[in-house]
């Protein structure tokens, strides 16, 4: 298992920033669009999965999108 993964299903309400949010995604094959036009969140998505996740770039970011985002990477495992 991944190590950022797990750091951020054990702790996630640890200092997490839109980096980390992004290089999970650039490890598992999800796309972090960064906001348009300018908008405050990030749109995390999978080809695989049907869920857009939207990510604010405030730091720290809640633990409640920390816990969405190790979900949807939990279901893009389960299909590969």
């Amino acid at each position: 298992m991944d190590r950022l993964l797990e750091r951020m299903r054990r702790n996630p309400k640890g200092d997490w920033t839109i980096e980390d949010v992004a290089r999970l995604c650039r490890q598992y094959g999800a796309h972090c669009a960064p906001p348009r036009s300018g908008g405050s969140h990030y749109k995390v998505a999978h080809p695989a999965v049907t869920e857009i996740l939207t990510v604010p770039f405030k730091r720290p970011i809640k633990p409640v999108y920390i816990r969405k985002l190790v979900l949807l990477v939990d279901a893009v495992r389960k299909l590969q």
